[in-house]
């Protein structure tokens, strides 16, 4: 079967054209499709369904000055002869202007009407679709195709979204547009009655609601850590030695500050998944819901991931920059110097080598399994694996990632957290607070593998409930999958 997508689009006026125009009209079976407007949306729409075979006829109020916009193998004319001819009418004016077609009743009677208007601002109702509904009561009004735009339509769904949303209170007018837009590349999604018409409709208008918590969290934690670090490293030589240090603000200290921001979120990422299954073992039932704070952490875990994942790009970029500023290579010419007037011929300390060798090579793991972590929950890449290895990957080699990271921030603490000078006004080392969230969450883990509560999770997760007196026994094996058995929620 040919690729409907891969037609070129027409752009020019031409012979060819006319050809395959009548060849379309020659053709019965061909649906007519009309369209109410002439802007951008409606050059593109016209274009994409003349590219995948539909005759199109375009109405407006003023045709002759619009009629050089489109190509020549689609007809532009009044609104009336366009909804007269047409079998299927996709509704491209502003929701304002609606009540302008009210003369097209008549001819609108007992036709499929596809709303594909979106409003300025987020609506609580009613929608553009319900009221243009009763505008015409005696058509089919769909809604769909707002959240599709003019690029997309022009460049196929290759480089766009490919998912249609459409409502309607008439399943055999809905079914016609799904026809439709399978016919034009993209993926219908059914989402009911036109009363869901509002939620379609306020779907572009949403800045990515998703993505606001975890963004104000990061920023939060990015605020609050480089601000601590900010007294430590900057202000607190000031106001003992009177000296000045704020050139460590642009790198130094960002890069103290986004480390630490990425490990505190990534326990972010399983913490949840603890305190859902302590939950669980609570309540003796997997029945129960979770409280709705929970809920909403566990569905922006991977969210939350992406930011940690973003700050730990950000650190290891940071660090590899360290040496080429220029305050660093004062430092060093300053030791250099200072150990040739010293008499030091060989300043090598195995253990600050040591130290430094696995630090760097810790790191390097932890983000390589960050990296695997966020290419897999891209959805073009979670499509092709199947739910065992996601969990895997997501959950095990999670945990993983974390436990490196954890030993990251472990080698370069080394024993400064036992040196009272790294106490700076009475305030700890930066690490020995980011250390806090992961140990938790590491010891959490290691309290649900034990034998005795994770034997009894299992059962939980797979229906027993303490109140009930039912016999359970799990299976002997093949159910068992490493780690992600007893703590992926």
């Amino acid at each position: 079967m040919p690729d409907i997508m891969s037609r070129p689009l027409i752009r020019e006026r031409g012979v060819e054209g006319a050809r395959q125009l009548e060849a379309s009209v020659s053709d019965p079976s061909t649906p007519v499709v009309g369209i109410l407007g002439t802007g951008d949306f409606s050059r593109s729409l016209a274009r994409r369904l003349m590219a995948s075979g539909y005759q199109v006829v375009v109405g407006s109020r003023t045709p002759k000055r619009f009629v050089a916009l489109f190509p020549e193998e689609i007809e532009v004319t009044t609104q009336l002869e366009a909804v007269t001819q047409a079998d299927l009418v996709f509704v491209a004016v502003y929701p304002e202007h609606h009540s302008t077609l009210v003369e097209l009743k008549p001819a609108l009677a007992g036709k499929i009407l596809v709303d594909v208007s979106n409003s300025i601002c987020i609506s609580k109702g009613p929608s553009n679709a319900e009221l243009l509904a009763d505008y015409f009561p005696e058509s089919s009004v769909v809604k769909g195709f707002n959240t599709i735009s003019a690029w997309t339509l022009q460049m196929g769904p290759r480089d766009g979204g490919r998912q249609v949303f459409l409502c309607s209170n008439s399943q055999k007018a809905k079914n016609t547009v799904k026809s439709l837009c399978h016919r034009m590349g993209f993926i219908p999604v059914d989402m009911g009655l036109l009363s869901s018409s509002l939620e379609i409709e306020n779907m572009p208008l949403y800045l990515f609601p998703s993505w606001r918590t975890p963004v104000l969290v990061t920023f939060s934690l990015f605020i609050f850590f480089y601000l601590y670090n900010f007294l430590r490293d900057v202000l607190q030589p000031l106001v003992t030695e009177k000296k000045s240090v704020f050139y460590k603000m642009p790198i130094e200290v960002v890069n103290v500050t986004l480390p630490s921001v990425a490990l505190v979120m990534l326990s972010l990422v399983y913490l949840p998944g603890l305190f859902a299954a302590f939950l669980q073992l609570r309540s003796g039932t997997k029945y129960n819901r979770f409280p709705n704070w929970l809920d909403r952490w566990l569905t922006m875990r991977k969210q939350l991931g992406l930011c940690s994942f973003l700050c730990s790009v950000l650190h290891a970029v940071y660090s590899l920059c360290l040496p080429l500023r220029k305050s660093a290579r004062f430092k060093l010419i300053n030791m250099a110097y200072k150990q040739v007037k010293m008499g030091i011929e060989d300043s090598w300390v195995d253990e600050e080598v040591w130290r430094m060798e696995l630090y760097l090579s810790v790191g390097i793991m932890a983000l390589g399994l960050l990296s695997l972590l966020a290419v897999t929950s891209l959805p073009s890449v979670a499509n092709t694996i199947n739910w065992r290895e996601f969990s895997f990957i997501q959950s095990s080699l999670g945990y993983c990632a974390l436990f490196m990271a954890t030993t990251h921030t472990l080698l370069y603490g080394w024993n400064r957290a036992f040196d009272p000078k790294q106490y700076r006004l009475y305030m700890p080392p930066t690490f020995v607070l980011v250390l806090i969230p992961p140990c938790v969450v590491l010891l959490g883990r290691l309290a649900l593998c034990l034998p005795c509560v994770a034997e009894r999770l299992r059962k939980i997760r797979r229906g027993w409930e303490r109140s009930r007196n039912v016999c359970f026994t799990l299976p002997s094996e093949g159910y068992r999958n490493g780690l992600e058995d007893i703590s992926n929620v």
